[in-house]
């Protein structure tokens, strides 16, 4: 059953959702300290979007410095903060961010548990370099005692019988009953059973979760982090949020969120997605589901008769 909350515009402990229309520093700036078990965003890449203004790298990472220095302080002491990049591209060239960040999170005093990897299949392609199939979340802790739920997002193993072959637990099963350490790289559901790893597809046109938003979150993504690193009814936050996606993975499952954006139309889609969720009507992908994988027989699979001709000249 859906519990059903009333959406607040700014920040109390008593309410269960709070979204609100803001700059992220600017509310950031009103929040109390130590109050958030997870702080899980992904920040505009200054890659010149709609929704943000281009400028030097340089110029960005200052204006990320402040917001990151806000999150260290409203994060609780066993908290965590997940913080999901890709590259900064400029002229042609391309700077991986989670290299930039890593260093403005250890000044603010943070710990660095995992760098985890996500992969996807599908995403721009680009003629002057390999295409990118991969983004990174960097996860951080404020302290060394921090909550981690890893049976909360377990895989299944490929071999549960598996015994211990010496020792005092010789004969023994060696594995554990709910599953296995899905690893830090995120790349296919399809193969957990091969290999332990996880496939998130990223939103695009044909995703049930598509909106307006030009770079949309997978609910899926943040759902594994809420799982592992929150406990029920423990506050979440997302500084920007865009359509709220973070806020249905939190929401979903019983713990307590707040996102902050400054789009109003963003805020206006996040609000109707609230409400679609706790009516059970919202479309999401499935924790888990397979991603597709088509059979070869299906007419989009089969090469066009003038591309084999056209291949058979230029391998000659």
């Amino acid at each position: 059953m859906i519990d059903k909350h009333d959406i607040a515009d700014e920040f109390n402990v008593k309410e269960h959702i709070v979204i609100t229309e803001s700059d992220a520093l600017m509310a950031l700036n009103t929040l109390p300290d130590a109050t958030f078990k997870l702080v899980v965003s992904s920040p505009p890449y200054n890659l010149g979007k709609a929704y943000e203004m281009q400028t030097s790298i340089q110029q960005y990472l200052r204006w990320q410095t402040d917001i990151i220095k806000e999150l260290a302080r409203v994060v609780a002491d066993d908290g965590s903060i997940i913080w999901q990049v890709g590259n900064f591209i400029d002229d042609g060239e391309v700077f991986p961010l989670d290299i930039y960040f890593y260093p403005i999170f250890k000044s603010c005093g943070l710990q660095l548990r995992n760098r985890i990897v996500w992969h996807f299949d599908h995403g721009l392609h680009a003629t002057k370099r390999f295409s990118g199939r991969y983004e990174v979340l960097l996860w951080f802790t404020k302290s060394k005692t921090y909550t981690f739920n890893l049976d909360s997002v377990r895989v299944p193993s490929k071999y549960p019988g598996k015994l211990h072959y010496k020792g005092e637990k010789k004969g023994q099963p060696s594995g554990n009953p709910l599953g296995k350490n899905p690893s830090d790289y995120w790349a296919m559901i399809s193969q957990e059973w091969e290999d332990g790893i996880i496939e998130i597809p990223n939103v695009k046109s044909n995703h049930p979760e598509k909106t307006s938003h030009p770079c949309q979150f997978p609910i899926e993504l943040v759902e594994r982090c809420v799982l592992a690193l929150t406990n029920e009814d423990e506050w979440v936050l997302d500084p920007f949020a865009g359509v709220g996606s973070s806020l249905i993975a939190v929401i979903k499952n019983k713990r307590r969120g707040m996102m902050i954006d400054r789009d109003p139309q963003y805020i206006t889609i996040t609000k109707k997605r609230v409400l679609a969720f706790q009516d059970g009507v919202l479309k999401m992908r499935p924790l888990g589901k397979p991603v597709y994988k088509p059979t070869g027989t299906e007419k989009v699979t089969q090469m066009p008769s003038e591309w084999l001709n056209e291949k058979q000249e230029k391998l000659l």
